[in-house]
């Protein structure tokens, strides 16, 4: 069940060594840090083989009997694919739900919503008051132990957390000192027993041992890292350790923060869910369903490197509704549609790929920026695609290059039945480095334009960046 973490990061402590050594001394600190990951390195291989023999009895892997459901945002009342899903998982018309909107800033809304919306389903549900907008904090205290509440718990099916605040849900779940409260313990066993935890937005957030906790901007915290307690802070740990649980993630273009947490915090794989999407996880399988898709993660066989990010050899997944992802070994199972559809395998003979080259692409960070250069690369004859990420009001002008490059074991799966493009990446390669942005990042012509190259503007493209070679026919 556990999931093994065998990222070298370098430690903050290193760093701020490092900076006041001279240059000498700076190399052997860096060759004592070299030693130390080399011997941690070995003692995770040696803990990952234990682990395989003995899982570990943590309450993820005492979960794993039920489904957790994460959901990336912005579920719309129509998705009847998420909706019904979630009542099937927690026995169909004869599951009881409770709703907790403990995140919402209105909690009596966004509960009366997601209740009418399992109804809908046919299943029974009702709300949990869990909020301070619908109570003092002395009432939240004693409502988290309160024994009727616990009761309903105990029969209960399923649980559904609302999005908003997600620092509101765990607040109200953990005690001051981080402990589990009796609700949460509740909750837990509901999990154990088989049951359903599914929560959207800052619902999902929660799903991981660690979680995003009122974080700062993306780039901020690729250059010096996230803070704990701010940044970041203790999630409710639904899903199994060793994985981290991000929403709204394509939309937003999260791809850079979540690799930042993971580096620093040295988690293994990182799960983003894009919005009016799903990942069901059960154990160390998820299954997607919904309108786009979940990007994964996976740092266990990567170099990464915190304040500033350096990744090395991580490798990517992109999968859609119908998707399969066994998180412990990496095998994808596609969607029957397309498992009956195009397979893009750039090492077979007979590959013939849509797009006759890939494009430079300067943000990254863009919405639905980081999916497109997956997809686009996985169908076009290019061994690598590479893009930027920056912000020029940054300190220093620091930005960061991300490289993704095909590897023996990357394939695509496309489908297009019923119009639309859908795709499924397996096994990309991925690496993240800092750069120093140029000031002023670009400059105009002048009187020069006329002399220049025609060549630039064909197709938009930049006439510096390398040109792939044609599709052959």
């Amino acid at each position: 069940m556990l999931l093994t973490r065998q990222v070298a990061v370098l430690p903050a402590r290193w760093i701020a060594l490092c900076r006041r050594l001279p240059r000498c001394g700076r190399l052997c600190a860096l060759a004592g840090w070299a030693t130390a990951t080399l011997a941690s390195t070995i003692a995770l291989t040696a803990t990952a083989a234990a682990s395989a023999a003995t899982p570990a009895a943590t309450p993820a892997a005492k979960a794993a009997r039920g489904s957790v459901v994460a959901i990336g945002g912005a579920l719309q009342d129509n998705n009847v694919e998420v909706w019904s899903r979630l009542v099937a998982l927690a026995g169909g018309k004869s599951g009881r739900w409770l709703v907790i909107p403990t995140a919402s800033g209105d909690p009596t809304k966004s509960g009366e919503a997601a209740i009418a919306l399992l109804k809908r389903q046919g299943a029974t549900a009702e709300m949990i008051p869990l909020s301070t907008k619908l109570g003092s904090a002395a009432d939240l205290a004693a409502l988290v132990k309160d024994p009727a509440w616990l009761k309903k718990l105990g029969t209960a099916r399923g649980v559904y957390f609302t999005g908003g605040d997600q620092a509101r849900i765990t607040d109200a779940l953990l005690t001051s000192d981080g402990q589990a409260t009796p609700m949460l313990d509740a909750i837990r066993a509901l999990l154990q027993r088989g049951g359903v935890v599914a929560g959207s937005s800052a619902g999902a957030a929660i799903m991981s041992s660690t979680m995003f906790r009122d974080p700062r901007d993306m780039l901020s915290m690729m250059i010096d890292g996230a803070a704990a307690n701010t940044d970041i802070g203790s999630g409710l740990g639904f899903v199994a350790n060793g994985v981290f649980v991000d929403q709204h993630f394509v939309k937003r273009g999260r791809i850079g923060r979540m690799l930042a947490v993971m580096a620093q915090e040295r988690i293994g794989v990182g799960v983003g869910v894009e919005e009016n999407s799903a990942a069901i996880f059960r154990g160390d399988d998820i299954e997607v369903i919904g309108a786009r898709g979940v990007v994964v993660a996976d740092l266990r066989s990567a170099t990464a490197m915190a304040r500033p990010l350096r990744v090395k050899g991580a490798h990517v997944y992109w999968l859609e509704s119908g998707d399969k992802m066994n998180l412990q070994t990496g095998e994808v199972t596609p969607s029957p549609a397309k498992a009956k559809a195009k397979k893009l395998d750039h090492t077979a003979k007979d590959f013939q790929p849509y797009f006759r080259r890939v494009r430079f692409m300067p943000d990254m960070l863009g919405d639905g920026v980081f999916v497109n250069a997956m997809t686009s690369l996985v169908d076009s004859p290019a061994t690598e695609l590479r893009a930027i990420a920056f912000a020029p009001g940054l300190e220093n002008r620091t930005g960061f290059e991300f490289r993704l490059h095909k590897t023996s074991g990357t394939l695509g799966y496309f489908e297009s039945a019923g119009g639309g493009e859908r795709y499924s990446v397996v096994k990309l390669a991925l690496d993240v480095e800092p750069i120093r942005m140029a000031s002023p990042l670009y400059s105009g012509w002048g009187a020069d334009v006329g002399a220049r190259d025609g060549a630039a503007s064909k197709a938009g493209e930049n006439a510096g960046s390398p040109r792939l070679p044609e599709n052959p026919k």
